[in-house]
Formats: C-alpha cells, sequence, structure tokens
C-alpha cells in the first residue's frame, strides 16, 4: 500500500508552550489508524496539524506526497482530508438534508449513498438539525464530512458521550467506510473497539511518540503505562 499520510518530526506550540515534540506518524491508504494516550498528551493537537488549525508548527507533513504543513486549512480540506471535531459543530439553523448538501463535493458520497449507510438520518432528512439528538447528531457531523468525498476521514472523539447503541452503530459505519477505499485516522477512548478495526496504533505521551505496532502487540503492560487513569 502506498503511504497517504506521513507526519515528519512535527513540533506545535500554543503561545510559548510547546505541545508537541517531533511527533511521526505514517498512515497508508485504505487504513485506520488510532491516536491514543491520556488526556492532554497531544492528540487533538496533531490532529489540528494535520488540518492546518495550529497556527505555530515545524517539521512536515505530507498529503498524497503533497507538503501541506505550509497550506492554510481549506487548502487541505480540497486535497481530501475531512475533519469530524470534536464536539459535532453542525450548522443548527440548517436542516439535516441541508447540512450535508452545503457541503457536498463530486465523488462516490452522496446523498443516496448516506441514506443508506445512516438510516436514522434518511428518516430526518427535513428536520432541523438542532432537533436531533446527541448521536444523531454526530452521525450528521460524520455523514457532511463524507459529503465532502475526502480520500482520509479524521475523527475526533466520535462515540464520545453517545448510548451504546448509537455508539455501535457509529462503529460500524466507521468499518464500512473503510470498504469504501477511505483511510481513516480516530481518536478515541474505547480501546477493545479500537483493537478490532484499526490496523496500526500510535501512542502519544507528553506530545511525543510513546509507542506503535499493530493491535496484536499492545500489552497490558503497554496499556498500564501509557493508558490507564
Amino acid at each position: 500500500m502506498n503511504t497517504l499520510l506521513k507526519i515528519d518530526q512535527l513540533s506545535a506550540w500554543y503561545g510559548d508552550t510547546r505541545v508537541l515534540n517531533e511527533v511521526e506518524i505514517e498512515i497508508k491508504e485504505g487504513e485506520i489508524v488510532a491516536l491514543l494516550g491520556r488526556n492532554g498528551m497531544g492528540k487533538t493537537t496533531t490532529l489540528h496539524s494535520v488540518c492546518g488549525i495550529i497556527e505555530k508548527v515545524s517539521g512536515k507533513i505530507f498529503f498524497k506526497n503533497n507538503l501541506i504543513s505550509n497550506l492554510p486549512s481549506f487548502e487541505i480540506s480540497k486535497l481530501g482530508i475531512g475533519l469530524v471535531p470534536e464536539g459535532r459543530r453542525i450548522f443548527s439553523n440548517l436542516t439535516v438534508e441541508e447540512n450535508l448538501i452545503v457541503a457536498s463535493r463530486k465523488g462516490y458520497w452522496d446523498l443516496n449513498k448516506i441514506k443508506k449507510i445512516f438510516p436514522r438520518l434518511s428518516e430526518r432528512l427535513t428536520q432541523m438539525s438542532n432537533s436531533l439528538s446527541g448521536g444523531e447528531q454526530q452521525m450528521l457531523a460524520i455523514a457532511r464530512t463524507l459529503m465532502t468525498n475526502p480520500k482520509m476521514l479524521i475523527l475526533d472523539e466520535a462515540t464520545e458521550g453517545l448510548s451504546p447503541n448509537i455508539r455501535n452503530e457509529i462503529w460500524t459505519v466507521i468499518s464500512e467506510i473503510k470498504k469504501k477505499d477511505v483511510s481513516i485516522i480516530l481518536v478515541d477512548k474505547y480501546l477493545n473497539k479500537i483493537k478490532q478495526i484499526a490496523d496500526k496504533l500510535y501512542i502519544l505521551d507528553r506530545g511525543e511518540n510513546a509507542w506503535n505496532g499493530k493491535p496484536s502487540l499492545l500489552t497490558d503492560q503497554i496499556v498500564k503505562k501509557y493508558l490507564s487513569v
């Protein structure tokens, strides 16, 4: 498989505070890669750096062999990176269908495909998005990003705070998305589910690479050292 995203010695700052220190991550086409670590270890900052949201960074980020670490976020999005941010951030003053259409670009994912993979949303197309449940709003946030037809989907805490049933629906959708040749990088707390669907894991500790490998290589000792509260 060809490399889709390569993060090379990425450092990032908020003001004068350094929060990432030479992080390195590689994602190949069609992979699901999970970024793990305790709270405050730099996971979301890494995702935001890829999307051009963090202003002060050093190092290089390549996407499809293009250097993107010097590009504005809208240019990065056009190249095929779609972010589903923590907290959903749907357009509350639009209907479900309007949320989907406003983000659409030509490609595999269109309204009909979205209705099939998210049957709950297909029943609520004319509803105002702020009337949806929290889980349905999360589905809409993912669906809206898919409508941009990204080559890589970034999911930041996509199942946080959801009921077990809705959470399981979203995990199923993530597996289906992978089958459509979309690479995924995700941050999530549900390690058992992550180990079932991820091809590769990266653990960050205090803004640095601490461990990476296949889920089958993740030992209890590593979990205790870097992930246990």
